[in-house]
């Protein structure tokens, strides 16, 4: 029996795992794609888009045994995993005080932890040609103050991602971390809260879908990170050249904190 071409997309119920979504239901060689996310409405609505090849799942991959629902059914159906998308994660911007001690643990959880866990469950049953994608960020390039958990979880993502690539080229399957800046999505509106201090300028903000598109085009490409826009690809350059110190003070000025402590080596 031929096993079914599927992929799955964790975060497809809005934002960029929705448009990763749209995309791959281009891709003809794929059977079904399996859209995880926590809305079961938007979900529903996503479902739309194709009701025979998507199947939805309206779950929190916080939860373990969750994780374990899906891969019950990868190992009892008869699959190949040609892509993984990992779009699930949110943020809070503010100081350290600004959240409780249980939103600061689910969302390293969330950004991290499920990833990693999504991955080892697909994994093996990924064969050559298959695909991993998993969202970092911008805020991966150098620590930032007033979203410090959040930035280091995407730091961890883009790492973890790049190295796994090179683990996984005897496979001939690739990995490959999607770095965007400020994009026009629900992240940031759930992500801001109310406080003397955090993140409240979002420069050269962009739609979702052309960094989907983007992405998609570059893991075709086997490329290990993708990073949509000029001012993004300079932010990464620059990060490069500049000690981390200067890069969390160009960050303070662009978000206008004021009365910020001098961060010295």
């Amino acid at each position: 029996m031929d096993k079914k071409n599927i992929a799955v997309v964790t975060g497809a119920s809005s934002g960029i795992g929705k448009e990763f979504l749209k995309l791959l239901l281009k891709e003809q060689e794929l059977d079904e794609l399996w859209a995880i996310g926590q809305s079961e409405d938007r979900l529903k609505e996503v479902k739309e888009f194709d009701k025979a090849r998507v199947r939805i799942f309206a779950m929190d991959l916080t939860e373990r045994k969750n994780l374990d629902i899906i891969e019950a059914l990868i190992v009892s159906e008869s699959v190949n995993v040609k892509w993984l998308v990992n779009c699930a994660g949110y943020a809070k911007f503010c100081d350290f005080a600004g959240i409780d001690r249980y939103t600061s643990i689910n969302m390293i959880d969330l950004n991290i932890s499920a990833l990693v866990a999504m991955g080892l469950i697909c994994l093996p049953y990924m064969q050559k040609g298959g695909h991993i994608i998993n969202m970092a960020s911008q805020a991966s390039f150098q620590p930032l103050p007033y979203q410090n958990i959040y930035s280091s979880t995407k730091a961890f993502v883009r790492n973890y991602t790049r190295a796994l690539n090179v683990e996984l080229k005897g496979r001939g399957v690739v990995a490959t971390a999607v770095c965007p800046g400020w994009m026009q999505t629900r992240l940031i509106e759930r992500a801001i809260v109310k406080g003397e201090k955090g993140t409240r300028v979002f420069p050269h903000i962009v739609y979702p879908d052309v960094v989907a598109k983007k992405a998609i085009k570059d893991a075709k490409k086997s490329k290990d990170i993708s990073i949509y826009g000029l001012y993004t690809k300079l932010s990464h350059i620059v990060a490069k050249m500049l000690p981390q110190r200067c890069m969390m003070g160009i960050w303070l000025r662009q978000q206008r904190l004021k009365n910020t402590p001098k961060i010295n080596n």
